[in-house]
């Protein structure tokens, strides 16, 4: 069993009453447990905070990617690029999930955060 891979494990602290709300709508639901927080987790609006702890970790992460795409454009636009040189296909199937991963996770936010520009006050 010991060379069988799990996934990782994430789990977090409720109160009685969230637990028992939670509870209900996963038997209203009619999913299994697991199915509905995975769902819940990845199709909730995300709701926006505008502190700056909150956003901050969301730029640096911007700020990896943004330096990783560099590093992969020096790598396809240097004189002496070989196909030893390249990225391998396997390190580009990783990239392109993390950077779907990301993008979607941004927009998402940047969806719940539409009420900062979309309000009365901005429409001319």
């Amino acid at each position: 069993m010991s060379n069988q891979h799990k996934h990782p494990t994430i789990s977090f602290r409720i109160s009685d009453a969230e637990r028992k709300q939670i509870e209900a709508r996963i038997l209203a639901s009619g999913m299994m447990k697991k199915d509905y927080f995975v769902r819940s987790c990845i199709h909730n609006r995300i709701c926006v905070v505008g502190k700056k702890e909150t956003i901050y970790p969301l730029v640096q992460t911007v700020n990896a990617l943004y330096l990783q795409l560099l590093e992969m454009q020096k790598a396809f636009t240097t004189p002496n690029c070989t196909p030893d040189t390249l990225p391998t296909s396997e390190a580009i199937k990783d990239l392109h999930i993390e950077y779907t991963n990301m993008l979607t996770a941004i927009i998402d936010l940047l969806d719940g955060a539409k009420y900062l520009w979309e309000g009365d006050c901005h429409e001319q």
